[in-house]
């Protein structure tokens, strides 16, 4: 960001994702904040990382101690060499580096009131309680945002005091709920109906506006209304006798009301404290947890400064004893829970990596909201533990936990030597190294994961690095755009830890069936478990089926901007991914993009679709007949004739008519399409509709949701107008290769000038007007055929055109240089102008048309820290993954704006009756050799008493009645891979041990029974 008159300019290319989560004021307000982080230990460091990441004035840190082994546990900056050298110091480069726009400085003086006056938010993490009141007292008095928090092991705990006043201009940061309105009361009490029954959303006490109503038209310039729900599709509004009487139509739009926080004081809430509850499960432990750290920094300011020891019994005791007489003293005395207790002082020097990004991911979203009041921030205390990934039969010894002067010590002091050794020995699979993926092997690495003579962690990503990913992939650096993402982020780990160097195998491959040769059966039966990083639901599906089939582990997770979820798959034990999904997203209908938009979201579509109509697919269509030597009327016969003829039309246009010689041609094209978009094709519209036009029923045909539009002559003067005509023609130009300009003045005076024809409106064009509507013949008559023998002999040989072909545009969000995003949010806006609908600008037209997902680091960083908490889980099974019970698991779902935590235990997989015997998706009937269909048939009879009726392999039939008896009798003698090979032409490939079959059985009675998968392995 630069300084330009008191406010910052925000770098969109690098900072896109995370201002679809923050928006453009929290964002300058942020831009002008200064972050003090005292300690830099693993939990310090991961809370400035996302800081810095985010984008704060600057980030000062403060920690004069000297690195200690025992830090790299964690602390993902600092190397074995860096042991003795001040922490901060050490630190400060290495996080200046995550973003240019941030600088990270070293604070060498005392922590004196006056310092703490200086910035905007302090978080302290590694001080005594005694230190920490003092400075959050300091904080208090200066009107300073003060964080407090701390990881011990498998504890830890976040405090907010913000101070009193505090305003939060958004709580939740959700778009503001609007619907249409289909009728209005005139009365003292006036009851809003939604049209078709559409639910509101709106909540008591919320306010609305109004616009677009007919009638009562003192609403839309009115004061907004406090509701109050009626029902899902009703609410009132109070009285409107005194407004004009309702005739139709209009929008409500909820109006967002900032909300003020009054905090405690760290002393205070010590003494009364509010607890967040971050799992419902665990309703007794914050209270328990409250007195317990305060008992730690008893024991230690008793101890010159030193933590219980991994183990230690007789350390236990005595903090157990402090935490009696703190509770005894405390006004809310609570039970204390002493094996919690001791298993906190065992914890008390532990420093897991999962934990730190959890609290770290958690508390870098609470100093954002501190300097952008943008979300609700967490009042008071909120403790968390994860203590359920304590090992099956834990039992802590003091020689087991003992630190051994490694950088895994702080793991070891809460897990022991034995579990470490597991962690060091896993084999992973991690798909994706993007957000969630760079987060993924940051923890892995500082955990040991794959360090051993036995480990391995392969990870696969065909994307290459881009600008934008910078904001929230912290691996990678300005100097690796354009490298490929896999490569450069386990080169980053291996420096972060040397362990894991050459332990990481890279690949660039898409999972899918085309993979499967890689990724073969060999591949996943070396793997113990697999963990998705990815971003599109079709690859979590896939990589679910695989490890459906063989039987693995799967860890998943996705962001939404705040928005967080963790799901964990256990064979045999919990459903799969698959198992449950989301609804598909709603497709908008054809028609109401031609003809009858009614949001934004519609025009951005039909922008959208309108890029490729013009800069895409014509100049494919070009070049596919360019590089034909057949019948042109057969390149394009998949469709309908209307279809063939507009492809054949285009392929003219753009090689014979309306070809240009340079970019004075395409502006002119560019000003011929303006109008044929913007002004002919609406009055078409209203030819056939016009505004007093009625439906069948009587009805007005302009009745909500539709829009009578309204048709735009070109105005050179107005920029919106110009804007299109810029972008189109520079499209254009690009298609052929030809100079592109960006001197408007001259593009505009060139528009100008363009001598357009008079628009007559035709009759007998047909509009579709509902959803089910054709608008065309799929069959071509005797007109179509003699209209595209015409075009055909018009169209010149390819043959004489040797060398020519054109470019086509293939649509790319992220390049602000390239005039596609330019050309939409021109489009969209002109089209939202024709049907009066509120204008986007480009930021948002960019995350609508390119499908962005907002993203944010902090969510990431403690989403990635929860799926790595399920991954402890995993290993410590005593004998296998079956060995826990399903509710020792858990899945998450988290919204850092609110903030809200919701953990569930994973579902248990559904369950099938055959024979007998319960079977699951995870069961089969398994053949250990290639055996021929006969014996498969006659195994089945013989175990569970089922005549086989049909067997298939895929898409392949292998067995079936309508098979020719003298086929079927062949084939029962076969074995199933011969099999295979004889219907489907070609040997099983080389990599596939195992055939899956689906087989259909009936019982005595002649009733189809259900039957789990056959799998037959038809080759070592």
């Amino acid at each position: 960001m630069s300084d330009s008159a008191g406010h910052h300019d925000i770098d969109e290319g690098l900072y896109s994702r995370q201002l679809y989560v923050l928006g453009v004021e929290a964002m300058r307000k942020m831009g002008a904040s200064n972050v003090l982080i005292v300690g830099l230990k693993g939990l310090g460091c991961e809370i400035a990382k996302n800081v810095v990441l985010a984008g704060v004035k600057s980030v000062t840190l403060y920690d004069p101690d000297k690195v200690e082994i025992a830090d790299l546990s964690s602390q993902f900056f600092l190397r074995e060499q860096d042991v003795g050298e001040p922490r901060a110091a050490v630190a400060a480069p290495r996080l200046a580096e995550l973003n240019q726009y941030v600088p990270v400085s070293v604070l060498d003086e005392e922590l004196t009131p006056e310092v703490i006056a200086t910035f905007k938010c302090v978080v302290v993490t590694e001080l005594s309680l005694a230190r920490r009141l003092e400075i959050g007292e300091a904080a208090r008095k200066a009107n300073v945002c003060f964080i407090s928090a701390e990881t011990r092991g498998l504890f830890g705990y976040a405090f907010n005091d913000f101070g009193t006043g505090f305003v939060v201009a958004d709580p939740t940061g959700e778009e503001p709920l609007s619907g249409m309105v289909a009728s209005i009361e005139h009365s003292a009490d006036a009851v809003v109906t939604c049209l078709d029954e559409t639910r509101h959303g709106l909540e008591d006490g919320q306010l609305v506006t109004f616009s677009e109503v007919r009638g009562m038209a003192e609403l839309n310039a009115g004061e907004p209304r406090r509701i109050k729900t009626i029902g899902p599709y009703t609410f009132s509004i109070g009285d409107t006798t005194s407004l004009s009487p309702y005739v139709g139509g209009g929008v409500f739009t909820q109006v967002k009301e900032p909300t003020t926080l009054d905090f405690a004081s760290y002393a205070e809430a010590l003494e009364n404290p509010e607890f967040f509850y971050a799992d419902f499960a665990k309703f007794d432990r914050p209270p328990q947890l409250h007195v317990g750290f305060q008992a730690l920094h008893a024991f230690a300011a008793a101890h010159d400064g030193r933590m219980p020891r991994p183990g230690n019994d007789e350390d236990a005791d005595k903090v157990i004893q402090l935490a009696n007489e703190i509770n005894d003293k405390w006004s809310q005395k609570t039970e204390l829970d002493e094996k919690l207790l001791r298993l906190l002082a065992y914890q008390a020097t532990g420093d897991l990596s999962p934990m730190v990004a959890v609290f770290g991911g958690l508390v870098a979203q609470e100093v954002l909201k501190a300097c952008s009041a943008k979300f609700s921030p967490i009042k008071n205390f909120m403790y968390f533990d994860a203590l359920e990934c304590l090992p099956i039969g834990f039992e802590p010894s003091q020689e087991d936990f003992a630190p051994r002067g490694t950088r895994y010590d702080g793991q070891v002091a809460v897990f022991g030597r034995r579990f470490q050794e597991k962690l060091a020995n896993l084999r992973q699979f991690l798909v994706g190294s993007g957000a969630i993926g760079c987060e993924m092997l940051k923890n892995w690495a500082m955990m040991g994961v794959a360090t051993g003579p036995n480990g391995v962690v392969h990870v696969t990503d065909m994307d290459t690095i881009e600008k934008s990913n910078l904001n929230r992939q912290f691996l990678f650096r300005p100097s690796d755009v354009g490298k490929l993402k896999s490569e450069t982020a386990a080169q980053a780990v291996a420096v972060m830890n040397p362990d894991i160097g050459g332990k990481i195998v890279t690949h660039q491959d898409r999972v899918g069936p085309e993979t499967e040769v890689i990724y073969n059966d060999g591949f996943y039966e070396g793997l113990d478990g697999v963990t998705n990083a990815l971003d599109n639901v079709q690859a979590r599906q896939y990589m679910d089926t695989r490890c459906l089939f063989y039987r693995k582990p799967l860890l998943e997770s996705g962001t939404l901007g705040t928005k967080g979820n963790t799901q964990v798959v256990i064979p045999h034990l919990t459903e799969t991914y698959s198992a449950s999904r989301d609804p598909e997203e709603k497709q908008i209908p054809i028609c109401t993009l031609k003809n009858f938009p009614g949001a934004i979201e519609h025009t951005i579509q039909w922008a959208r679709d309108l890029f490729a109509g013009l800069f895409t697919q014509p100049a494919e269509n070009v070049n596919t007949y360019l590089a034909s030597t057949g019948d042109a009327k057969e390149l394009f016969n998949q469709g309908n004739a209307s279809t063939q003829i507009q492809s054949l039309k285009t392929i003219r246009d753009f090689l014979v008519t309306e070809k240009p010689l340079a970019f004075k041609d395409c502006v002119v094209w560019a000003r011929l399409n303006f109008e044929e978009l913007f002004n002919n094709t609406i009055q078409q519209l209203l030819f056939n509709f016009p505004r007093d036009s009625v439906t069948s029923s009587g009805q007005l045909f302009w009745s909500p949701p539709k829009r009578a539009p309204d048709a735009i002559p070109f105005d050179p003067k107005n920029e919106l107008h110009v804007d299109f005509i810029v972008a189109a023609a520079n499209l254009h130009a690009f298609n052929y290769g030809l100079a592109g300009s960006r001197d408007r003045a001259l593009i505009r005076e060139t528009a100008a000038a363009v001598a357009v024809p008079k628009f007559e409106p035709k009759s007998g064009v047909k509009i579709q007007v509902n959803e089910n509507e054709r608008p065309g013949e799929d069959d071509a008559g005797d007109s179509d055929v003699l209209e595209l023998d015409s075009l055909v002999a018009s169209l010149p040989q390819p043959s004489t055109l040797a060398g020519v072909r054109l470019e086509p545009a293939d649509f790319e969000k992220d390049d602000d240089s390239n005039f596609h995003i330019d050309f939409i949010t021109a489009a969209s806006n002109l089209r939202a102008s024709n049907y009066d609908i509120a204008l986007a600008d480009r930021l948002r037209t960019k995350q609508i048309a390119g499908k962005i997902i907002p993203a944010i680091a902090t969510t990431t960083s403690l989403i990635t820290g929860l799926v790595c908490l399920e991954l402890y889980k995993i290993v410590g099974s005593s004998d296998g993954v079956n060995q826990r019970k399903v509710d020792d698991y858990k899945n998450g779902f988290v919204n850092l704006a609110l903030p809200f935590f919701g953990f569930s235990e994973p579902i248990a997989p559904a369950a099938i009756e055959c024979c007998g015997e319960k079977f699951t998706e995870w069961d089969s009937i398994d053949f250990n050799s290639d055996i021929t269909v006969q014996e498969l048939i006659d195994a089945i009879k013989s175990k569970y008493n089922l005549s086989v009726s049909m067997i298939s392999h895929g898409v392949s039939m292998l067995y079936s009645p309508f098979t020719s008896k003298a086929k079927a009798k062949a084939r029962l003698q076969m074995k199933v891979s011969e099999v295979i090979q004889d219907v489907t032409g070609k040997e099983p490939p080389a990599h596939i041990k195992w055939a899956p079959l689906v087989i259909c059985c009936d019982d005595e009675d002649d009733d189809e029974v259900d039957m789990p998968e056959v799998r037959i392995k038809i080759r070592d």
